[in-house]
């Protein structure tokens, strides 16, 4: 039977989430740690530089204007400290079949019309399950994590998951959690509804930024 994206809702419901061997390898595992990453939407760090970063406006941030083009950057084989990539073909289908029935977004970074950054996830009730970013550009991804967070934020998200924590994302607020800690906060965040409206409202650097200070 054919794994498909109603199956892979069901699994972000309960807490586990498909990696891929390898770009090549056409089998997807479910995973389940046991401890997990997770940004809180009220305890994003964001440096006093890239507020003034991003108060500039300088890059044009979209939203889901270009989903498959950020998934592809995002499984580029050698980008940022990887060696190979996680997200095969299948996963790939799978995300884009989510993304064409609204439970997948992304964020992205454009300078002009070359698309510089960006990152997308799954959105299921009020909780948003971050995949992946990717950067071309100085500051590109974490541009687009303050304004995916303003915007979960204002439409009244629970949980940003960020699946493992990474010095990176410490960086910029993400803690760890123990799987059933997890379960708990994820179990509340599904019983609420985010105004997936959001994704379509245009946000100022500065609007974004005083919405996650």
């Amino acid at each position: 039977m054919a794994f498909g994206p109603d199956d892979l809702l069901a699994c972000y419901a309960s807490g586990v989430f498909p990696m891929g061997e390898g770009r090549d390898d056409p089998r997807v595992y479910l995973v389940e740690p046991e401890m997990r990453g997770i940004i809180p939407l009220d305890g994003l760090r964001v440096s006093s530089r890239l507020v003034r970063t991003i108060r500039q406006d300088r890059l044009d941030i979209r939203c889901d204007t270009a989903f498959d083009a950020v998934v592809a950057a995002c499984a580029e084989a050698g980008a940022g400290d990887r060696a190979d990539t996680w997200i095969n073909t299948p996963i790939r289908r799978l995300y884009g079949d989510l993304f064409r029935l609204g439970h997948a977004h992304s964020v992205e970074c454009w300078d002009h019309e070359r698309l510089v950054g960006g990152l997308y996830g799954v959105s299921l009730g009020g909780a948003f399950f971050g995949e992946s970013m990717f950067s071309r550009a100085r500051d590109a991804s974490k541009i687009t994590l303050v304004h995916l967070v303003a915007r979960l934020r204002r439409g009244g998200w629970r949980l940003l998951d960020a699946q493992f924590q990474t010095d990176h994302l410490a960086s910029l607020g993400a803690v760890e959690i123990s799987q059933a800690d997890y379960l708990a906060r994820l179990k509340v965040a599904l019983e609420a509804e985010g105004d997936e409206t959001v994704f379509r409202t245009t946000l100022s650097g500065a609007e974004a930024v005083d919405s996650v200070r």
